[in-house]
């Protein structure tokens, strides 16, 4: 058994408390490059590693409480946790990543990837001031979900706390991706796991005499802004897909014009293929004049961070709830195609999702009129005599 390393002025609160309170650390040197460093304070001091020139503090000493071996250690404790923290023998010199230096990476891969930089900077504004300075190997599954209920507290929607809470999630998982020294994952698999009420359906579906006025709404406002919601209304596709069109998507036939939609990049396939998809003349002349004078592959339309705050205004001239984003026009497009009978699969692949997901946030459109119609074909005539014949 390996011996533990003994600091006879740090292992015990008494020792630790007779040392003259300053800025510089008192350290002991635990593993090969490896330090636990402990700082007196007037109040209790703090334990922190230092490795590789870098210095990470990661917990409360136990100078006048009794230790709980998370936020508040004892000597033996912290030991531990600072060559976890430093993982001797990696030959990763730097410092461990911050979970807002991960939200930062994340934002960047966002950004990179053409996705919504939104996730990000809405997840940094629902952070503690701890959970975004403790360093991702050190995170455990209780603060995670301590952390989440606590957004519920503050009055947040269990749906919208579960969707922050899958915002930090990928920024962590990319952290680990980048750094092999992270193998905790299980804390935020397991702290993060999706609320019992999150699965409540929050979509909003819109009459179409609504969605009709929203678009007219919004050519009021920008001209531009106005055919970007017009290609989500018609086409149903998310917004980081519109965003990735270029002049070259647009097949314009005269009389069946289409759109070589992008699909997304979500799930774990991140390869784009091109589907087309349907739009009306109408839709198709406006692409056509929006095209004119950009370059071959130039996007169509200019970037949007937080489109849902432009749409804001208008969804409050008509008198419709904060509920109603521009999503509500995916959402709205998929239930009219189904009201419609476009066969599930069909909807599916026009809106670049699955059956599953069709079948699960929107099974009580599925059984509607269509349906109604072809299972009542198959009700029996009770009331005919039955011509059973009986054998003699």
């Amino acid at each position: 058994m390996a011996r533990r390393t003994r600091s006879a002025f740090l292992e015990n609160r008494t020792a630790r408390l007779k040392l003259a309170t300053r800025k510089k650390p008192y350290t002991a040197l635990i593993a090969p490059g490896i330090f636990l460093a402990y700082r007196r304070n007037a109040g209790p001091g703090t334990w922190s590693v230092k490795c590789n020139g870098w210095l990470k503090r990661f917990a409360l000493a136990d100078d006048h409480e009794n230790a709980n071996g998370e936020s508040l250690m004892t000597y033996w404790q912290a030991l531990e946790r600072a060559k976890t923290l430093a993982r001797a023998g990696e030959t990763n010199t730097e410092q461990p990543i911050s979970v807002a230096e991960a939200v930062t990476a994340y934002e960047a891969d966002l950004e990179t990837r053409g996705g919504r930089k939104y996730n990000a900077t809405q997840l940094r504004l629902h952070l503690t001031d701890a959970l975004k300075s403790k360093a991702v190997v050190l995170l455990i599954e209780r603060e995670l979900r301590d952390w989440r209920a606590g957004l519920v507290k503050t009055g947040l929607k269990p749906s919208s706390a579960d969707r922050i809470g899958r915002s930090l999630k990928a920024a962590l998982a990319l952290a680990a991706r980048n750094d092999k020294r992270i193998t905790n994952a299980s804390a935020w698999k397991n702290g993060l796991k999706k609320l019992p009420d999150s699965e409540i359906a929050r979509n909003v579906i819109l009459p179409d005499q609504t969605v009709t006025a929203l678009v007219n709404g919004s050519y009021d406002e920008d001209r531009d802004f106005g055919l970007l919601m017009d290609v989500l209304a018609e086409t149903g596709a998310r917004e980081s897909q519109v965003f990735r069109l270029t002049s070259v998507d647009l097949q314009d036939h005269l009389t069946a014009p289409r759109l070589m939609m992008p699909t997304s990049r979500k799930g774990k396939s991140r390869k784009i293929e091109y589907r087309p998809l349907p739009i009306s003349t109408r839709l198709a002349k406006a692409l056509r004049q929006q095209a004119t004078g950009r370059a071959t592959h130039a996007p169509l339309f200019d970037k949007v961070w937080n489109l849902a705050t432009m749409f804001r205004p208008v969804v409050e001239r008509f008198g419709l709830g904060s509920e109603t984003t521009p999503y509500a026009l995916r959402h709205s497009s998929i239930v009219r195609q189904l009201l419609k009978g476009v066969p599930t699969r069909v909807v599916a692949a026009h809106h670049d999702t699955s059956v599953a997901m069709i079948e699960k946030n929107y099974s009580r459109f599925i059984i509607g009129d269509p349906s109604d119609a072809l299972t009542r074909a198959t009700l029996l005539d009770l009331e005919k005599p039955s011509s059973l014949a009986h054998a003699a």
